[in-house]
Formats: C-alpha cells, structure tokens, sequence
C-alpha cells in the first residue's frame, strides 16, 4: 500500500496545516478512511502518494493539485518544504485567519459544547520579520564537509535544514545565519554546541540583540576571545549557557539587559534572552490591551493574574487597580516579577506567590481569598485544575461561591485546552461565555492564540 498514489478531494486543515480529505466508501482498499495530505488545501483535488497507511487513517505526500483553491499562494521563503517551521506560507494571509478562528470555533464547540455570544474579528500583525525570540537547532553532522548547519528543523523529522535566511526573523537575524555557522565551526568545542538562541529587546528606542550560545563543554580562552569579536563586529549581547537554564548569563558585555515596552500603559519589562515572553512584540501589545480593557478595570479592584511569568500582564494592570496578586509556578520568575514592579514603581500594587497551578483545590481558592477579576494565561496544557475549583465553589454555594470572579479573561496558546475548560466554566461553573476571537501570533504557522471573556452569572 505504501507508495500507490491516488487522488482525493480535501475538505480541511488539521492543526498541523496538513490537508484532510477521506476516500470514498467504495474505495477497493480503504473505504471511508480519513486522509492527511501536507501541502494541500481545503476545496482542492489532489493527487498524492501514500507515505504511511494506519488502520484509522492515511499520509501522502503531494504530487500533483489538479485543481488549485483560489486562495493558494506562492511561498514567499525559498526553503518552504524543506524547513518546517512555516507550514501554511501557501495559503493567503487573510485565509490563515479564517482557518484559526475556524479552529477556535470548532473546538468550543465539539470539545467543550459551548459558543461566545460573540466572535470578535481576527487581529493580524505583520507577516514577516515579527519572530524577535527563537531557537536555532545546530547540528554538526556536516563537520567533516567544513560546516555546521544552524537552523529550524525539517518537517516532521529530527534533522536541521540546510538554509540561510529565514523571512519570518528580523533581517538582521536572518542575514546573521551564515555567519553562525562559521562561528561555531571556529570555536575548539564545535561539536559540542547544541543550540543558539537569539532575543530581541528595545533599549531606549534601539533594538538589541542577546545571543546566548549553549556549549556542553567549557569555552577556551581562545574560544572566548572568538566569541567577543563576533559580538562586536555584528554588535550583538553575548551570553552562555553552560548547563541547564539557571546557568544563563551575560559574557560579552558582562552588563547587558533586555527590556520591551508597553506603551499603551507606560510600563517596561526587563527579561533574559531565555525567558518565555511572546515571540511577537507588535502583537503582544495588542493582546496586553485588549485583555485589559475585556476586564473592565475599576480603581478598586483586586485582581489575580494566574501564571503571570515575568508580570507582562500583572504590570499594567496595576497601573489601573488597588491590587493585583500574580501566581506563578516558578519561584525564579516570580522574584524577577517582583523585580520588574520596583522597576515600574509598582511594588505596593503587586504580590506574587510561588505554587503548582496545576494542582489548585477549592481550599487554595479560599487561602488566596476573593478577587473582582482574573486573567488567566497558561501554557498548552490549560488551566483544568483552576476551572474546577471554580466549578467546586460554584457547586458548594454558600462562602465559596464568592470566590468566583466576576469576569475572567482567559488567554490561550492551545484552543483545545481553551475549549475544554471553558465546558467546564459555562457549563458547571457558572459562568457565560461572551467573547472569544484569535490573535495571529505566528502568521504562516498552525499556532493560534485566542482569547476569552467570561462572566459570572449572579
């Protein structure tokens, strides 16, 4: 079965960008079997050769469209398909956005059996050179050749592509990627380089780079010196890592800090290169002002921001409140939280607190006390814990139930997580679901980040 090629009309995206067709119930081999075809795009005919045959489903590789969608495009990037970062640069922009808010639509409700009173329009961002935080993969298996390849990893596969520019990376980024492969191949530990990571800030107006070069064994006095001059000719903060995260820190200049603005409320965040923040600045603005002004702040309010990371969300929000608590899982960046609200002049708004938020009971929620509103903002696996706490109160009435707040907003990387725990929000906890819309965080991505309001019903 493996490599017969055949046609098939496709009908949808996946999250992975791949098209979704299904044979027809009188196919000799496989009747009715659902088909995943990378490359090709809703209301396309296809041909395609079978690359893996499951019991429940297909993969092909694309041969031939013979009958292209009016929404397809030629990639923009030359090395589409060999790099697997950017697997939807064949499809027009304004289409990627109908093609997430479809996703977010479609998980609310066949995962959680809920829908928003309304759907906000989609917010686009630029589409390229947007990408100021990234990890480049380095592989040295081309040492014998003379080189090393740095860069993003072929699709679906463990190996590196062999490219040199990369669109969706400031330019200066992406010309820079030639000269980091003469770099590493110039240091004496060569083969030992796993990784480089590349950060964007904004110091004064100025846009700075930190490139923090991860080395397994210790750099040479030599290697140091090497090190230093790239960092001057391509003016560039140098910073190491010799082991795990904790051991980042600045080498070239010793005093170097990045920083981001957020203009909209006179704030800036200073982070380490490999800190998590949102990898698109312009569009974290828009999401930082949009969450804010869906939470309806009041002078008065108390508000809890739940895995607040280094506070891009607890900061100006307590330009606008009494009092805001951020709750984080790492003690590590709830300290540079703190730092962050004496550098903003906000400590006596801001208290942060260290615990697991994926392990929070009813009994947490009445130890952190009642707050007006929350802003939730987990990782891919959601925030199931927090929400069934909150149906727990709900269901307990009496004091409990006053620890709900009025109105959470819910920011999100991962629908599916979003969809699941806003079923648990609107259907068992109390809770309406009023808005919900995506913002284009990582446009010719499958990524979507969304975002939801809800509120209390009294």
């Amino acid at each position: 079965m493996q490599g017969l090629q055949k046609s098939i009309q496709i009908y949808g995206l996946d999250l992975e960008a791949q098209g979704v067709g299904r044979l027809p119930e009188d196919d000799e081999h496989t009747p009715g079997k659902v088909v995943f075809v990378a490359g090709a795009l809703p209301g396309e005919s296809v041909r395609y050769e079978i690359t893996q045959n499951k019991s429940k489903f297909q993969k092909g590789r694309l041969l031939e469209v013979i009958q292209p969608a009016v929404y397809r495009r030629q990639p923009h990037c030359q090395w589409y398909g060999n790099c697997g970062g950017c697997t939807m640069q064949h499809l027009d922009s304004r289409a990627q956005l109908a093609v997430k808010q479809k996703v977010l639509e479609d998980d609310l409700w066949h995962l959680g059996k809920v829908k928003a009173d309304t759907y906000m329009a989609p917010i686009a961002g630029p589409d390229w050179g947007y990408r100021y935080r990234t990890r480049l993969s380095v592989v040295n298996r081309s040492i014998k050749k003379g080189t090393v390849l740095v860069g993003f990893h072929e699709p679906q596969n463990r190996y590196v592509s062999d490219m040199t520019s990369c669109d969706v990376l400031p330019p200066q980024w992406s010309d820079l990627l030639p000269y980091l492969r003469t770099l590493v191949m110039d240091l004496s530990i060569r083969d030992r380089v796993p990784q480089i990571e590349l950060a964007m800030g904004d110091e004064g107006g100025e846009l700075k780079t930190a490139m923090v070069l991860r080395h397994l064994l210790p750099l040479t006095d030599e290697d140091q010196q090497i090190l230093k001059a790239f960092a001057q000719v391509h003016k560039l903060w140098m910073w190491t890592q010799a082991h795990g995260p904790e051991s980042v820190k600045p080498f070239y200049p010793i005093k170097s800090q990045l920083r981001y603005s957020l203009p909209e409320f006179g704030v800036e965040i200073l982070f380490h290169p490999t800190d998590f923040t949102q990898v698109n600045h312009s569009m974290n603005q828009v999401l930082v002002g949009r969450a804010i002004r869906f939470l309806e702040l009041r002078p008065s309010d108390r508000v809890l921001d739940l895995f607040c990371g280094i506070g891009n969300f607890t900061i100006p929000i307590a330009t606008k409140v009494q009092e805001v608590v951020g709750i984080e899982g790492s003690n590590e960046l709830c300290q540079r939280a703190l730092i962050n609200a004496t550098h903003n002049h906000m400590s006596s708004k801001l208290n942060f607190l260290t615990m697991n938020l994926f392990e929070v009971t009813l009994e947490h929620l009445a130890h952190w006390g009642g707050f007006d509103k929350w802003l939730i903002d987990p990782p891919r696996d959601g925030a199931f814990a927090i929400v069934n706490a909150l149906k727990e109160a709900f269901i307990s009435q009496g004091q409990f139930s006053d620890l709900r707040p009025q109105r959470i907003v819910y920011v999100s990387c991962n629908p599916a997580t979003l969809a699941r725990d806003a079923g648990v929000l609107v259907n068992e906890a109390g809770y309406e679901l009023s808005k919900a819309g995506i913002f284009n965080m990582f446009p010719h991505t499958s990524h979507v980040e969304s975002m939801a309001v809800f509120n209390r019903i009294d």
